[in-house]
């Protein structure tokens, strides 16, 4: 089991309220997606011919981020397509859910710029998360 992604929150990542801005989510899911990432497939992956672009974001705000927080991310896969997957993911303060999210990924060959059945790699390691 891959432990869950921790954010670190900074200053910058404050609305005039003092909450971690909406859009900042966005950002966390996306460091998420990098750390799970890197644990299923290494450092090795070839993501200039088998790489991902983002299709469709969803967030659902349930408690506001806090200066001070230490949101931990746990990320999941929800449907694996031909040529993309879904992600989900669970924001998480000291066992209390702030926020969900999910987002659509489409496998991508960054070198011809055309999108890309999922590698079967890629297929076998997003399997482990469901």
């Amino acid at each position: 089991m891959i432990s869950p992604a921790r954010i670190q929150v900074r200053f910058a990542d404050l609305d005039v309220l003092g909450h971690v801005n909406n859009n900042i989510y966005l950002s966390y899911f996306e460091m998420a997606r990098v750390h799970y990432f890197k644990e299923l497939l290494g450092t090795d992956w070839d993501w200039a011919t088998h790489g991902v672009v983002l299709a469709k974001n969803e967030v659902e705000y349930i408690k506001p981020v806090l200066l001070h927080m230490v949101p931990e991310i746990t990320m999941k896969t929800e449907h694996i397509g031909t040529k993309s997957f879904t992600l989900s993911y669970e924001l998480v303060v000291n066992g209390t859910v702030f926020a969900r999210g999910k987002s659509v990924m489409v496998s991508y060959n960054g070198k011809t710029q055309q999108s890309i059945e999922v590698p079967e790699q890629m297929k076998l390691s997003l399997e482990k998360l469901k």
